[in-house]
């Protein structure tokens, strides 16, 4: 490691226009993928994430997808510093931002910053690189059509993945029927292109110990502002104070109870790509729900 973190010093140190020399280290949690660390210098502290040298287009495209995010001004996230690969390493430098505990109007906040963040207009679905979910490739590219796109770089390329994984049968069938009856749950219903965080579960927001909702870890593209309603669903962590701010800026469409099934799919699928077969039931159980509302 001896290698890594000499390298790495020097690339801060150019990054940010001021030397920095590592002092202390402390792993910290880097999720189920990469591994991560709080470096300092005794006066300026970082944010290291590092991965096998594969990683690095993951880191890349992570590091785009905060400056898209921080661009629109709606949103606090960690500011990229540098990224590449060092001794035989790819990392990816943050910000450093302590978070600590809840504030009582933070989440409030957030619901608010998301709404901004969601009137961020495009002309079309997707974004200009491909990104990733978790570690599993996200093909992100352009489509006019929203439920073209969801059926193939959504749905589509997560069900080709489980069948490469030798997950066939009753999930294969079902998901194929579902694709080709997408549009009956868009009745009435036309998504507008807005820039989503990705993955925006519980475990990806946090709140500074100066009371401040920060968002990271993104896997951004312009999609349907419903996909990211719909995941802070899925594993819970968001207060009934979050979502009445957001709808105060945004209200939602009646058919999105719909829908957040749907789109949570996508994230159970993912998750069975990922980590096994203890997924398969729950997704098979979600597309039999959504067969039948659209029978």
């Amino acid at each position: 490691m001896d290698s890594f973190w000499s390298l790495l010093e020097d690339r801060i140190g150019t990054a940010t226009g001021r030397p920095f020399a590592v002092r202390q280290y402390h792993p910290m949690s880097g999720g189920c993928i990469n591994r991560a660390w709080r470096v300092s210098d005794g006066k300026q502290d970082y944010f290291v994430k590092a991965h096998a040298t594969a990683g690095l287009p993951m880191f890349e495209a992570e590091a785009a997808g905060l400056a898209e995010l921080a661009a629109t001004s709606t949103v606090r996230v960690p500011t990229p510093i540098c990224h590449g690969v060092s001794g035989g390493q790819a990392y990816l430098v943050l910000e450093y931002l302590l978070l600590g505990g809840g504030h009582s109007k933070a989440m409030e906040n957030l619901g608010r910053q998301l709404a901004m963040l969601h009137r961020q207009p495009r002309a079309w679905f997707g974004w200009h690189r491909d990104n990733t979910i978790g570690s599993t490739p996200q093909p992100n590219g352009r489509r006019d059509d929203w439920i073209e796109f969801w059926r193939e770089r959504r749905l589509g390329f997560q069900l080709a993945l489980a069948a490469a994984n030798g997950q066939g049968g009753v999930l294969q069938r079902r998901g194929e029927e579902l694709l080709t009856r997408l549009d009956g749950l868009f009745v009435g219903y036309r998504p507008i292109p807005a820039l989503v965080h990705g993955d925006l579960w519980g475990g990806n927001v946090g709140c500074t110990v100066e009371g401040e909702s920060v968002m990271f870890d993104p896997a951004v593209y312009y999609g349907d502002r419903e996909t990211d309603l719909a995941m802070t669903e899925l594993f819970g962590g968001f207060s009934e104070r979050f979502y009445a701010a957001y709808r105060e800026i945004l209200p939602l469409d009646a058919g999105y109870p719909q829908r957040r099934t749907l789109y949570n799919l996508y994230h159970i699928l993912n998750h069975l790509n990922l980590f096994g077969g203890g997924y398969r039931a729950q997704a098979e159980n979600m597309m039999a729900s959504l067969l039948a509302e659209l029978r």
